[in-house]
């Protein structure tokens, strides 16, 4: 009868969709495009996904405790070796444009200092002092066993700063090494692949181009 409002009817089954088993995804697509050299470079590129990482931080590591214990070493050679000691100012350093600011506590000036050597010999030397410094101002300069000035024994941060640049190196070097690799490995297996296509196509040529 028109009108007629039909019965009510249940909802349909949602559609049923099998579960993707995770080493699915490891299994390669067959396609008769898909060449070996493709299969190939794939593989590549995943094994460097999985190697440049763990080689990365292993040389990283290395490195890092390489580097930090040659800084150590040669810190604590430079403090044995080197003495601290007294010079004078002979003359004024030149003064800061903004005497008293950040700027002026942070930046030094070349001046000549006189100062006795450990063998007890006075010398005249050129070291970097505060500015605004006048004649006859004592300041402390490390010299070395000759009585040459030198720079200060390496502090615990610089050490640090150092050890992260040559660890950052490393890591660095190891990325560029397989981003390289595999680019040499893809100009390769892609020439190999366009010669596969045009000694394939060199065969396959004549037959579409025969005349009836």
């Amino acid at each position: 009868m028109s009108g007629e409002i039909p019965p009510a009817q249940p909802p349909p089954d949602p559609p049923h969709h099998d579960l993707v088993h995770p080493l699915s995804l490891w299994r390669w697509r067959h396609n008769p495009l898909y060449r070996c050299t493709d299969r190939l470079q794939a593989r590549i590129a995943l094994a460097l996904l999985l190697l440049v990482p763990v080689l990365g931080l292993t040389a990283t590591f290395l490195i890092g405790d390489a580097a930090h214990r040659h800084y150590r070493t040669a810190a604590e050679h430079q403090r044995q070796s080197l003495h601290l000691i007294t010079a004078v100012l002979t003359h004024d350093a030149p003064d800061h444009p903004e005497p008293g600011s950040a700027e002026a506590r942070e930046n030094r000036y070349a001046a000549t200092v006189r100062f006795t050597d450990p063998s007890g010999r006075t010398r005249t030397a050129e070291t970097d002092v505060l500015p605004g410094l006048n004649a006859g101002s004592s300041v402390h300069v490390w010299v070395d066993a000759d009585g040459a000035i030198a720079e200060p024994p390496m502090t615990a941060a610089q050490i640090r700063s150092r050890t992260m640049g040559w660890a950052l190196v490393a890591f660095l070097t190891v990325a560029f090494a397989g981003a390289a690799a595999y680019r040499c490995a893809t100009v390769v297996l892609r020439r190999r692949n366009l010669a596969e296509w045009d000694t394939e196509w060199a065969e396959t040529a004549p037959r579409w181009t025969r005349s009836p």
